[in-house]
C-alpha cells in the first residue's frame, strides 16, 4: 500500500476547503514574512502535498517560479486552489518523483522547503541523501525550511510509544496504527495502518522519530548556517517548529552524492 491510501485519510492540514488548513496557510504566509527569504526567486516545495506551504512561501517571497514535487499525483493537482485563494500565479511545475532523487529531479532554486512534519518519512540515510540534494539545487545564497517536531520528547517521552494508536478521526472512520516492529539498521519503526470499524488494512509503513538537534547537525554538514525557530512561540498556532538552513555547502553535497553513487 501507498502513501497515497494513507493520506487519504490523514489529509486536513493541507485541504483547500478545509477551515483549519485555510488558517494555517494564512499563518504560513505570515510566518514567512518574518524571515530574512530570497525575493521574487524560485521556490522548491518538497513533499508538496496539494502545495499549501509552497504557495504560501510564493506568495510571502513574490515568487516568480514555484516547483511542487510530491509522489502523489492525485494532491498536486490540488495546487491551484491554494494559488487561486493567494491571488498570485507564478511560474509553477508540477514534478511526481521522490525527494530523495531532487537532485535529479530539478535544477536550481532559491529557497527550499519541506513542510508538514513529513520528515517522519525518511531514515538518517535518506536524510543525508535530502541535505545534499537540496544543497546541490540551492543557489549561494539559498535557504532550506523543514517543519517538523521533536519527537524523541513527544512521543517517546511526553507521549509514550503506543502499540496500538488512534491516528486520526474522520466522519464515520478512525484510522488506528499498530507496532509491527523495529529496523535497527535502518533506525525505523514499523506500523500497520487499519480502518476503523472493520479493521481494513491501509498499509504498513516506517517511520523515524527525529529529535530536531540531529536534523540540525546533519544540516550543518551541508550547510554554513543552521537556525532553530519556534512559530507557536510567536503566535503561529498552527505551525510546529522551523529549522532554517543558508549558504549551501555545494562541494560537499556534491561529493556525498558521488560516493553513493559509486
Amino acid at each position: 500500500m501507498s502513501l497515497e491510501e494513507l493520506y487519504r485519510y490523514e489529509r486536513g492540514y493541507m485541504e483547500p476547503n478545509n477551515e483549519g488548513a485555510r488558517e494555517r496557510f494564512k499563518q504560513l504566509v505570515g510566518f514567512f514574512k518574518t524571515l530574512n527569504l530570497p525575493m521574487e526567486g524560485r521556490v522548491l516545495d518538497l513533499c508538496a502535498g496539494t502545495g499549501i506551504a509552497g504557495v504560501a512561501l510564493a506568495k510571502a517571497a513574490g515568487a516568480e517560479a514555484l516547483t511542487l514535487v510530491d509522489v502523489r499525483e492525485e494532491d498536486l493537482e490540488r495546487h491551484a486552489e491554494w494559488l487561486r485563494m493567494a491571488g498570485i500565479s507564478p511560474e509553477v511545475r508540477l514534478v511526481r518523483g521522490d525527494v530523495r532523487e531532487i537532485a535529479e529531479l530539478v535544477e536550481e532554486h532559491d529557497v527550499a522547503l519541506l513542510f508538514g512534519n513529513t520528515m517522519v518519512h525518511f531514515d538518517p540515510f535518506d536524510a543525508v541523501r535530502i541535505f545534499a540534494g537540496v544543497a546541490l539545487r540551492l543557489s549561494d545564497g539559498g535557504v532550506f525550511l523543514i517543519e517538523d517536531t521533536d519527537r524523541v520528547y513527544r512521543i517517546l517521552y511526553a507521549l509514550g510509544y503506543k502499540e496500538f494508536f488512534v491516528e486520526s478521526r474522520g466522519e464515520g472512520y478512525a484510522l488506528a496504527s499498530v507496532h509491527e516492529g523495529y529496523d535497527i539498521g535502518k533506525g525505523v519503526f514499523k506500523r500497520s495502518y487499519y480502518l476503523l470499524p472493520g479493521f481494513r488494512k491501509v498499509g504498513e509503513f516506517n517511520f523515524h522519530h527525529w529529535d530536531l538537534a540531529t536534523q540540525l547537525a546533519i544540516g550543518k554538514i551541508f550547510f554554513w548556517e543552521a537556525e532553530l525557530m519556534r512559530p507557536g512561540r510567536e503566535g503561529f498556532s498552527r505551525l510546529s517548529d522551523v529549522l532554517i538552513f543558508r549558504k549551501p555547502r555545494k562541494k560537499v553535497a556534491k561529493e556525498i552524492l558521488e560516493s553513493q553513487t559509486e
